[in-house]
């Protein structure tokens, strides 16, 4: 059973920054694409950013040049350094992964949100 478990969500000052993690459990594998996505009280999920298993990242318009994702192929890691926050950016904050086709149980996993708020 594969989970994944994001962290390094908190309470940030407009200008600050957040560095979030976000791992999974077991071994022996390789995902495909992974992402963060941005959940707003609205409940949409909006994607923030995505990385590929062979490094090709895309971005979603609320990165605007101010977040990088970067993963740990190695580690089934992905992490998103967020900087200069501002309020538009608070929302709940999920990791997605992307199994290779017939390689896991399933063919997409999504972790249970990291809460990024950012207020003065």
């Amino acid at each position: 059973q594969v989970q994944l478990v994001e962290s390094g969500g908190g309470l940030v000052q407009p200008g600050g920054s957040l560095r979030l993690s976000c791992g999974a459990s077991g071994s022996g594998f390789t995902f495909n694409a992974m992402g963060w996505y941005r959940q707003t009280s609205g409940g949409q999920r909006e994607l923030v950013a995505s990385i590929t298993r062979g490094g090709t990242i895309g971005y979603g318009d609320s990165a605007k040049g101010r977040c990088t994702i970067s993963r740990d192929n190695a580690k089934n890691k992905v992490y998103l350094q967020m900087n200069s926050m501002q309020p538009e950016d608070k929302g709940g904050y999920y990791c997605k992964a992307d199994a290779i086709a017939g390689k896991l149980d399933r063919d997409e996993y999504w972790g249970q949100g990291t809460q990024g708020t950012v207020s003065s």
